[in-house]
């Protein structure tokens, strides 16, 4: 069959099943899992890939699934979809958690299944000269980091982020690029989707102050305040503000988590979380060890210590160029669409840890549109299911047939033009080198 016949059979089939489809995305939306913790969400894909003949290779990355088909010696294209959820308690459709899909990855699911279906049900793999592998993936937001402290502690966990884990697991190991679309409010009245992708990496760091104790009434002098030593470091965060170039996009994010019991009671401890994005790898690296130098500025002006435990939390996401160019034709191709449906290139600050995979293969990141609203924010709202779950299941189908097509060319041409950073060995030791435990003790100046 020609090409074009392959991608009308495999939308006709996503066509025919846009109710199970539909229905995919509300139960997941209905009950949203926090990351880490999609133990029902990990279920129903693992039965909604069940239902399509596939085998399912479960716990993944400690929870997730995924599915292979297709043809094995040409390349494997993978379509990703990401489990977890927010918390979001203002949001009237949260659960008794607060936990709620305000980051729209229940409707990637619903894309994922969708895509897998019509590729599957069309009958079309046969015809196509590589493999796909169908990922539902946990963990994509830096969220609830002492849960996932836990789990390392115990054995269970490696990483904090579900690719990181699931390359570390091995998953990636047979995987040549990647395909994701996620849901976004466009910033462009009338646009369908934008297209390449730029968004910031991020170093984590867990702070603790460590001061002494004293009665705050009558012996404060006999304590060391570490409340006093966090607010002289967020003013020393301040300042640095300015040293920061523009173009590196520099966002240092901190809250306190504890500090002190009593009010009568000078604090001994004080706990921050702190998020230093970069747009590269060594903007991101710079800014840490300012941030570092503010935090132990803190602690030395009050006479204390503080302990920096720095983790590269993702890396920068820098989408490929040609993935993004074989997804725009089908839309421009299935829609009848012009330059005006396109965002040409969407720069954000905030952070994916997809950024990490596309430092080893080429990997796509679709913004594609259906809802109203912001997300992370109770003002979210899917309001075109459409442009939600159907169209990025159809364009993520028809892109795998385009690359897979006529001896995977496509696919190999897409190869051939990246130039990996690392390599899985390299990746995992440059995290491990920037992963570390700084104690700073003021006394011992």
């Amino acid at each position: 069959m020609d090409k074009q016949t392959l991608k009308r059979l495999c939308g006709e089939a996503i066509d025919r099943n846009r109710d199970a489809i539909f229905a995919l995305a509300d139960d997941i939306y209905r009950h949203p899992e926090m990351g880490f913790h999609e133990f029902r969400s990990t279920e129903k894909m693992k039965e909604a890939f069940e239902s399509l003949g596939l085998t399912v290779e479960a716990d993944i990355a400690y929870t997730g699934c995924s599915a292979k088909a297709g043809q094995e010696g040409g390349p494997v294209v993978a379509v990703m979809g990401e489990l977890d959820s927010l918390n979001c308690p203002d949001h009237p459709d949260c659960d008794a958690n607060g936990n709620m899909h305000s980051c729209g990855h229940h409707a990637q699911l619903a894309a994922l299944y969708g895509c897998a279906l019509g590729l599957v049900q069309s009958g079309v793999l046969p015809s196509l000269d590589g493999a796909v592998k169908f990922v539902a993936i946990p963990a994509e937001e830096y969220v609830d980091t002492d849960y996932r402290t836990g789990l390392i502690k115990e054995g269970k966990l490696h990483y904090y982020g579900g690719k990181q884990e699931y390359l570390y697991q091995g998953g990636m190991d047979d995987v040549d690029m990647v395909l994701q679309a996620h849901l976004i409010n466009p910033p462009k009245q009338g646009a369908v989707c934008c297209l390449d992708t730029d968004c910031d990496g991020f170093i984590g760091k867990s702070v603790r102050f460590i001061g002494r104790a004293s009665h705050a009434g009558f012996a404060p002098s006999e304590g060391i305040n570490a409340l006093n030593m966090a607010q002289l470091a967020l003013s020393g965060i301040h300042a640095l503000r300015e040293t920061f170039r523009d173009e590196d996009k520099i966002r240092v994010s901190t809250i306190i988590t504890r500090c002190g019991e009593m009010v009568n009671t000078v604090p001994a401890e004080a706990d921050m979380e702190i998020m230093v994005r970069g747009a590269t790898i060594d903007a991101m690296l710079d800014a840490s060890k300012k941030v570092d130098r503010a935090l132990k500025a803190g602690a030395l002006a009050i006479g204390g210590k503080v302990e920096i435990q720095n983790r590269i939390g993702y890396l920068p996401l820098h989408s490929s160029r040609e993935l993004t160019a074989v997804y725009r034709e089908n839309v421009e191709e299935y829609l009848g669409c012009d330059d005006s449906a396109f965002i040409t290139q969407y720069v954000s600050a905030g952070s994916t840890d997809l950024g990490d995979l596309s430092h080893l293969v080429p990997c796509m990141h679709i913004w594609t549109g259906g809802i109203s609203g912001a997300l992370h924010a109770s003002s979210f709202r899917v309001v075109d299911p459409e442009a939600a779950y159907i169209l990025p299941a159809k364009m993520l189908a028809m892109t795998v047939i385009d690359l897979l097509f006529d001896n995977a060319s496509r696919a190999k041409s897409v190869m051939d033009a990246f130039h990996p950073v690392f390599t899985k060995d390299s990746y995992l030791a440059f995290l491990q080198e920037h992963s570390k435990l700084d104690f700073f003790d003021s006394a011992a100046l």
